[in-house]
């Protein structure tokens, strides 16, 4: 059957657009850091596995609660424009210290401090993607967006190995290429993203953040958050793909390409499985993305060759493309809202409390196991997410 031009992706509203393409060039600038990040800590700096779980965790976890905050101020205010350029613009400003860092306490904290900028622009992002979209488009809103984002996500790697050949294997120099994308990401947003007019509405009340904001979130909201963590206790830091990358023997100019493959599919995977969430039971897709899930670390975990981590590395990001933007599509429609700030935010918190402890995890079972343990217990807590998930859907039936 035929769609009018004016359905799916086609119809998503500018600002959705522009947001994406914010977020393609911060994505950009964060992978040419990122897609080496891993191997730079351990092999420059002197890191441990241990340690880089240390460091991924904590940082994501630290924009996770920050987004609790922002949230509940966008919804306060009604301006979310502000929040997000804010979270950008301290994204942009921790690029130089990736180049400038001659310890990891100082990787560390500049990765803090691009995660604050991270959960502050988080939650009025996405809650300003909902207030733009019908609900009706909103699993194409999401997917869009998402998919933009992760084009950034393969293009960083893409540069980050052509400077590497360019610059003679110097990490450093590629470190310091990435600042100009995140600049201009920052332009943009000042320049480009426009709010809704009833995004600029103060509301009536004043901020909380206590038991009566969270009893006000309702009980669908709170059944997609625990979802939302339980994906997160099954996929810990993509770091350790990349770990993955260098300990089969894939060379150092060439490892960002296990996080092009992963990005490849994600971004290719997304738009669509938001336009088919809009049209079946989110549930079911979310349910294929476990599955991904399952075989990505089956494969990572058995297959000690080039061409089995990027094929695992590939699995893994048709779970991401398949879970992703679909999860926001799901806190959107189930938050109240006046209060899609603050529920965006709290998703956020629980799955970043859940991302902490998925990739320390990951990093004392590497350590201390090796790296197959670390993919098959991802594989266990992704089959008993599958589970909950199938069963939670079979009741509902």
């Amino acid at each position: 059957m035929s769609r009018s031009p004016d359905s799916g992706w086609r119809a998503v509203p500018r600002t959705v657009w522009v947001l994406g393409f914010v977020s393609l060039l911060m994505d950009t600038s964060s992978e040419m850091i990122h897609a080496l990040l891993p191997v730079f800590l351990v092999s420059t700096l002197g890191a441990s596995p241990t340690l880089v779980g240390w460091i991924e965790g904590v940082a994501e976890g630290t924009a996770s609660v920050t987004r609790v905050f922002s949230g509940a101020i966008s919804d306060r205010l009604g301006r979310r424009k502000l929040l997000v350029a804010l979270g950008y613009g301290l994204g942009a400003a921790t690029k130089p210290v990736f180049a400038l860092a001659v310890t990891p306490f100082q990787v560390f904290a500049a990765r803090i401090v691009d995660r604050t900028g991270k959960g502050i622009r988080g939650a009025p992002r996405d809650a300003l993607v909902a207030d733009a979209t019908p609900a009706s488009l909103r699993g194409a809103a999401y997917g869009l967006r998402q998919a933009l984002d992760t084009v950034g996500a393969f293009t960083g790697p893409l540069l980050a190995i052509a400077l590497l050949a360019a610059l003679g294997g110097d990490l450093r120099a590629v470190f310091a290429v990435a600042i100009l994308p995140a600049t201009i990401a920052v332009l943009l947003v000042v320049l480009g993203v426009e709010e809704p007019r009833q995004a600029t509405k103060a509301l009536a009340e004043p901020m909380r953040l206590g038991a009566r904001s969270l009893r006000s979130l309702g009980t669908p909201f709170w059944a997609v958050a625990a979802i939302g963590v339980v994906f997160t206790l099954a996929r810990f830091s993509e770091a350790f793909l990349v770990l993955r990358a260098q300990e089969v023997g894939i060379p150092l100019v060439f490892v960002p390409v296990v996080m092009i493959a992963m990005n490849l599919v994600y971004a290719a995977a997304s738009t669509p499985a938001g336009e088919l969430s809009d049209r079946v039971d989110r549930r079911l897709v979310l349910a294929g993305g476990l599955a991904s899930l399952i075989a990505a670390d089956l494969v990572l975990a058995s297959s000690g060759s080039v061409a089995g981590v990027l094929g695992g590395a590939g699995l893994w990001g048709l779970h991401l493309g398949l879970s992703q933007g679909l999860l926001a599509a799901m806190v959107a429609d189930s938050a109240p809202s006046t209060l899609r700030g603050t529920a965006f935010g709290f998703f956020h918190l629980a799955s970043g409390l859940a991302t902490i402890l998925a990739s320390v995890l990951a990093g004392v079972l590497w350590e201390g196991f090796g790296s197959a343990a670390t993919f098959l217990v991802g594989a266990l807590f992704a089959g008993l997410a599958l589970t909950g998930l199938l069963v939670h859907v079979w009741r509902d039936a």
